[in-house]
């Protein structure tokens, strides 16, 4: 049975970031706030982010093929690449408007309306991303994951922003609005930062989180128990595919058969004990002194 395309919840996406947009900039031009206005701004990098997670959830379900053998998995690292640096570009203009702003104030109109399409503004944010979320730790999709901790961020950025609007209109004091804005550019480096480190952590090929590591390694220790060994384990992840490789050092006075129908209980112990994982096993003699001098990446 095939897996249910994911395309589905990035077109939510899409369709979010949209009325968020719409909202924010109704909210931003009744009050005049550069707060609002920096909030509306980071939904327009939501709607590029989630444009883009569409193209790439599209590419990264397609089929292996003679061309790309291990399938199409890493094509969602792009995506939070591409998300982290447009976030970045928008920290940017954010801190122009914000330093312009506190270097001449101006006083926020109509607070009580804005704010209050604000708040409509986060609370859909706040639904999508949990179901972005839910459906990204579900079927391991970093895309949807990175998506929906994306809108978190812009969830309790709006707050930030719909209280230090709220502090204007109690005290009088415009500063704060511009000086809000440049703590949310602030975080939004910060969201961008962390996206772009764990999208290049992917292509460049980094070994698994330690604890699915430690299932991997216990399940190898079991079989240590009844003789057998291992050594040469490597791992890596591609979009929502593990893959583990390592040698099985077996009595070398087995056969062909037995060795195989090892290999197979142990590969498949291992893709009970963490689901969605290639496993690769080369097969050695315990007894034969050349099972040792293989074990480096480049034999």
């Amino acid at each position: 049975m095939s897996t249910p395309s994911l395309k589905r919840y990035a077109w939510l996406s899409i369709s979010a970031a949209l009325a968020t947009i719409l909202l924010k900039g109704v909210a931003w031009w009744m009050t005049g706030s550069v707060g609002l206005l920096s909030d509306a701004l980071e939904s327009v990098v939501n709607l590029a982010g989630a444009m883009m997670a569409l193209a790439m959830i599209t590419i990264a379900e397609q089929p292996a093929d003679d061309h790309h053998t291990y399938g199409h998995g890493k094509a969602e690292y792009f995506s939070g690449g591409f998300e982290g640096l447009l976030i970045l570009l928008a920290a940017v203009g954010i801190g122009v408007a914000a330093i312009e702003r506190l270097l001449h104030p101006q006083p926020l109109e109509q607070l009580g309306i804005g704010l209050a399409v604000s708040v409509v503004a986060s609370i859909v944010n706040l639904l999508t991303a949990r179901i972005l979320l839910a459906a990204g730790l579900k079927n391991r999709s970093l895309t949807l994951e990175a998506d929906a901790r994306h809108l978190m961020t812009d969830v309790w950025t709006s707050v930030g922003v719909i209280a230090g609007v709220s502090a204007v209109a109690l005290t009088g004091w415009l500063w704060l609005d511009p000086v809000l804005a440049l703590l949310v550019a602030a975080n939004i480096v910060w969201t961008g930062w962390k996206l772009l480190y764990r999208s290049t952590q992917g292509l460049m090929d980094v070994a698994l989180p330690p604890k699915e590591h430690a299932l991997v390694v216990a399940v190898l220790t079991r079989y240590r128990a009844i003789g057998i060994d291992y050594h040469a384990l490597r791992t890596r992840e591609s979009g929502a595919r593990r893959f583990v490789e390592l040698h099985v050092l077996m009595p070398g006075e087995w056969t062909i058969q037995q060795g195989h129908d090892l290999a197979e209980r142990l590969e498949c112990d291992i893709r009970n004990t963490l689901p969605h994982t290639t496993v690769f096993t080369h097969l050695e003699p315990l007894d034969d002194p050349a099972s040792l001098e293989d074990i480096a990446l480049d034999r």
